[in-house]
């Protein structure tokens, strides 16, 4: 009959297939087009059964989809077979192409296997080509594949029951099942494309709503800050340009944003300021130094970076947190200033008065090696010379205990920055040589007591500010003047000659003696002054003490008429 009629039966399904296959094509949805797929075996092939089943993750496959019948829908979608047992199944049987026949007669095997199942309920075969109840047909779905007409991966299972004619299907039948299979695989592989792309459209959005909000708030918290932000580019011939910054930054500074895209902050920063910021590191650097505001004053400011980037693979840039310490900072200078200064007189105290001192001398090196001596008997400017004369990178470090030879050792860091010290000397005996050093010219005042007791201590402190003031004027800059307490007051003088410190002292101490004025009433006070010299290897004590012996030398050799206060 089928022979018969088989150009009729060809028009027909080729029809009938071109409709289901448009159908599959324009499902909404992978699930809309699973059951496309089923419903297009039913209605366009016509087998009375159809199940769609899909291989998940995990290589099981699960019954995604029937038509046909629906109690059989209701019973059996939703579960699951496993992938040995369908491999079995594929395995078996007559191959029919792509297709696979289970007859009856070998298909008992697979009752009891996992495998969901439905039968149609029938007569038993009259005929040897008509169709059995528990006969079973197979269509593979693989995914398309390169080389044109080689199998790709496995993504699902066509099962079909019992044609409607009741017969196998015959040649052009088995073509049209084996056909719609591959363009069932197409679909269901397009409907998941495009259900992938869906789902990354609605991420992709998700995520740009998120960085858009991100971005409005980072802008938001960026313009509002109560303190100084600033993005600059990083990296490349434009590193440190400032991009972009906040009213809070241009208030600080006192410029304009227009203007403040002209600079870096190596621009803005104050010249002493420099090397702390190149020091300062990008990722998550931190330094204290002064910005330069429009009116050509500076501010000193906390500046903290933090690197971020544009996107995944973007550049990045600097953003920079300015925050202004001004008061801070006023508070920290004033506490230092009070720790080193004088509080009636404003004058460097003590303790400022040495360690100024002690910066500008350097102690004499000693030999501490085990088995040496560790103290140089001979002075150490002949041990300088012993070394001089001995092999290059050698030094004379020490002798023995006898004298009997000099110990050769290479030279120690300690010696070397001896060495590369500006050494501070002493002009040698009572006429001027010529020679400039380091005078300290130590002042004591003379009258002063009987200031405090016939008048009182105000006027007293009035005194000792106005021979602070005289004395800081009369010396010249880079000098120290300081008030080592009571009234005594020490000036550190540099590059001066024996002559050139005795012409200050005399200068010193005719500014002293000039009246006071203390609530209408005129006070006189004279100055002793004694002058030591600061060499390289004595103490700031030292110095001060030698100066100090001076001085009274000095008040003792004057008449105690010309010290007396007028």
């Amino acid at each position: 009959m089928e022979t018969e009629s088989e150009p009729y039966v060809r028009l027909a399904t080729l029809r009938q297939l071109h409709t289901v296959m448009a159908d599959m094509n324009t499902a909404r949805s992978l699930a809309d087009t699973l059951q496309t797929v089923a419903d297009g075996v039913v209605n366009g092939l016509g087998y009375e059964l159809a199940a769609v089943n899909l291989v998940q993750p995990d290589g099981d496959l699960v019954v995604a989809a029937l038509a046909g019948n629906s109690a059989a829908e209701a019973l059996i979608t939703g579960r699951t077979g496993s992938r040995e047992s369908w491999e079995r199944r594929l395995n078996m049987g007559e191959a029919w192409g792509d297709l696979r026949f289970i007859p009856h007669t070998e298909g008992w095997v697979l009752d009891e296997d996992d495998v969901p199942q439905w039968y149609t309920d029938g007569p038993e075969p009259r005929f040897e080509d008509e169709w059995h109840p528990a006969d079973r047909l197979f269509a593979p779905m693989y995914t398309p594949s390169v080389p044109s007409g080689s199998c790709g991966e496995l993504i699902g299972v066509l099962s079909v029951d019992r044609p409607r004619n009741g017969r196998h299907p015959g040649a052009w039948g088995r073509e049209a099942l084996q056909m719609y299979a591959f363009q069932a695989a197409i679909a269901i592989s397009n409907a998941r494309l495009r259900g992938n792309m869906q789902r990354a459209l609605v991420r992709l959005e998700r995520e740009q709503q998120a960085l858009r909000a991100s971005e409005e708030s980072f802008r938001q918290a960026f313009e509002y800050a109560p303190s100084g932000m600033a993005v600059a580019e990083m990296g490349g011939d434009q590193h440190g340009r400032i991009l972009r910054t906040n009213d809070a930054l241009c208030r600080l500074l006192g410029r304009p944003a227009s203007s403040m895209r002209r600079y870096a902050f190596s621009d803005l920063v104050h010249p002493e300021d420099i090397g702390t910021l190149l020091r300062t590191s990008a990722e998550g650097g931190r330094a204290e130094l002064r910005l330069c505001r429009r009116d050509g004053t500076y501010v000193w400011v906390s500046l903290r970076n933090s690197v971020v980037a544009d996107a995944a693979d973007g550049p990045r840039f600097l953003l920079t947190h300015v925050e202004d310490i001004e008061e801070r900072k006023r508070r920290e200078l004033q506490l230092a200033h009070r720790a080193s200064h004088d509080s009636l007189t404003g004058l460097p105290n003590s303790a400022e008065l040495r360690s100024r001192l002690a910066a500008r001398l350097c102690a004499r090196p000693t030999a501490m090696e085990p088995g040496v001596v560790d103290t140089i008997d001979a002075a150490y400017g002949e041990v300088v010379a012993a070394r001089n004369a001995s092999a290059n990178g050698y030094d004379v470090n020490a002798y023995d205990v006898n004298g009997h030879g000099f110990d050769y050792r290479p030279v120690p860091d300690a010696l070397d920055a001896y060495d590369h010290h500006v050494h501070t000397v002493t002009p040698e005996g009572e006429r001027d040589d010529g020679t400039k050093g380091l005078a300290v010219l130590f002042c004591d005042l003379d009258g002063f007591k009987s200031i405090n007791d016939r008048f009182g201590h105000n006027a007293g402190d009035y005194v000792l500010i106005e021979v602070a003031r005289r004395l800081g004027g009369a010396v010249r800059d880079g000098d120290t003047v300081a008030r080592l307490g009571g009234d005594e007051f020490v000036v550190l003088a540099d590059g001066l000659g024996r002559a050139d410190a005795e012409d200050l002292a005399v200068r010193l101490r005719n500014e002293i003696i000039q009246p006071i004025r203390v609530d209408g009433r005129a006070m006189r006070v004279g100055a002793s002054f004694g002058i030591g010299w600061a060499h390289c290897g004595m103490t700031a004590d030292e110095v001060l003490q030698s100066a100090d012996e001076r001085m009274y030398v000095e008040k003792r050799s004057r008449p105690k008429a010309h010290r007396r206060a007028g």
